[in-house]
């Protein structure tokens, strides 16, 4: 039986890594985790679509800079679609390169090009409410400077980039300390009076929608964001014919368009799939067409609920499974020694305090992969300490009277462990599977930013738009199933109780 478990385990894990393996001849696009980006991504997904063998994988909200880049480096993706300025100074680090010449020039020794300028400039720029710019005489960033007593909330992203808020602080001598938020809960804090100013894309739909007022960069410290094609240089001669017809959207998307474009997502829900089909067949600019706003029914029950559980089940199986299969032997094996079981929980303790996206950044670097495989490793490490520890909990819980007698009826050391040691531990060691699988539940929402698929897609997504029931219609589904696990558990540990306390069969009438 066990032998049987293992064999499952190994093929689970493994056609996991596989299916997150597209073929060769697959475009695999690439996205950032904010609006504008899930949508250029589908443009490019479906311009390229009708002349590729196999559907292109889109890899959409991939978190920041450093995580997409990563995936396009290690060829985990072949494009997505970045802006200038974030080349310059983000991936190349201020490296001088004004132009796409000298940004070429500079990416090809990384085995990477820009290509196919798409016709409009997304910049950064700061907002702030309409009454309080006219309340204050605010009109440019200098004017934002002399008034400290206004609370900024900032991106988390921008607050670390090398053209955000370091820089831009020390260009124009700002004395605040900014709030770190997510780019789409920043506009509903601002509305709601909770911050007085935020870092805003200038191609955003709410800033007309909410009525703020775009500071003007009087010191001018942003350079421009022209929205490009960030690829990988073996993908002209790998897919010709899809490399030229995603030529064929060069200057195609003017800012105007692409405002439209993320109103449609903003403000009336419209999948991105959809806005961008309806941009590629000439539908206005991909924003005439109105359609009603989905209801969080639909949103909960979407047709993608099932694919979502599975994958988010398989996830948690498979790593939970793997951290058994790991970590009780492991801990079994270093037991008896104190030092050596001190050194190794405090390994598995440490991995603890890994934050999850650091650690999933570090395993696609290494792995050159994204989606299931590094969020499969990633849970599995996390799911360790608790089964390790309580492994070690229930073995050192067991009376030393039950071993000695053990010993005394002539029991090896791996007959004591199976027949007496193992059983007596087993309620211990269960409740660390039971919190390593709640802990793995939870988790697993954030594989969704490298594309592992879960109801962390709708999280992520939701938090991109700052839609509240998108957000809940993760949530919810992920909370149902921690619910139900814990109901598992509590099933399985009752039967276990009823069969410690039932009679030996002898003893029955």
């Amino acid at each position: 039986m066990l032998r049987a478990a293992l064999l499952f385990l190994a093929m689970a894990w493994l056609g996991a890594a596989a299916s997150a393996q597209p073929g060769e001849g697959t475009l695999r696009v690439g996205s950032k985790r904010f609006t504008e980006s899930y949508i250029l991504a589908e443009l490019l997904a479906q311009t390229a679509a009708p002349h590729t063998a196999s559907p292109p994988v889109v890899r959409q909200g991939l978190g920041n800079t450093a995580i997409v880049y990563e995936a396009l480096r290690s060829g985990a993706i072949d494009l997505y679609a970045e802006y200038t300025g974030t080349i310059a100074l983000e991936i190349l680090k201020g490296s001088p390169a004004e132009t796409r010449e000298a940004m070429n020039a500079a990416l090809a020794p990384m085995g990477l090009g820009v290509a196919i300028p798409l016709g409009f400039n997304d910049g950064y720029a700061l907002a702030v409410r309409a009454a309080d710019a006219e309340r204050l005489g605010l009109r440019t960033l200098s004017d934002l400077a002399k008034h400290p007593e206004l609370k900024l909330g900032l991106s988390n992203e921008f607050l670390g980039r090398a053209d955000g808020w370091k820089g831009l602080a020390a260009r124009y001598g700002f004395t605040q300390a900014p709030t770190g938020l997510d780019h789409g809960l920043a506009y509903e804090a601002v509305a709601a009076k909770q911050i007085d100013a935020i870092d805003i894309y200038t191609t955003d739909a709410k800033i007309e929608h909410l009525g703020l007022r775009v500071l003007e960069d009087d010191r001018k410290y942003f350079p421009r964001y022209d929205a490009v094609v960030l690829y990988r240089l073996d993908l002209p001669t790998r897919l010709p014919q899809a490399w030229a017809a995603l030529k064929t959207l060069e200057g195609r998307i003017d800012e105007h368009a692409m405002i439209a474009m993320n109103a449609r997502a903003e403000l009336q829900s419209v999948p991105f799939d959809t806005i961008a089909r309806d941009f590629l067949a000439g539908a206005g600019q991909g924003a005439k067409t109105q359609e009603p706003r989905r209801g969080f029914s639909a949103k909960l029950f979407g047709p993608d609920l099932w694919q979502l559980a599975r994958q988010h089940l398989v996830l948690v199986a498979v790593s939970v499974g793997v951290a058994i299969l790991i970590g009780v032997p492991l801990a079994i094996l270093v037991f008896p020694h104190v030092r050596l079981r001190a050194l190794v929980l405090g390994f598995a303790s440490l991995l603890q305090t890994v934050p999850s996206l650091a650690l999933l950044a570090v395993l696609i670097s290494m792995l050159g992969a994204i989606g299931a495989l590094p969020a499969l490793i990633a849970l599995t490490l996390y799911s360790l300490l608790p089964i390790m520890r309580n492994t070690v909990t229930g073995l050192a819980e067991v009376p030393n009277g039950l071993r000695l007698a053990g010993t005394a009826l002539g029991m090896t050391p791996p007959q004591s462990l199976r027949l007496v040691l193992l059983p007596l531990a087993l309620p211990t060691l269960l409740a660390g599977v039971r919190t390593a699988t709640a802990i793995a539940i939870g988790t697993a929402t954030i594989a969704a930013f490298i594309g592992a698929g879960g109801f962390g897609e709708r999280i992520v997504t939701g938090l991109a738009l700052n839609d509240r029931e998108l957000l809940l219609a993760g949530a919810l589904p992920a909370a149902a199933l921690a619910l139900l696990s814990e109901g598992i558990f509590e099933l399985v540990e009752m039967l276990m109780r009823r069969r410690r306390r039932a009679p030996p069969p002898s003893l029955l009438p």
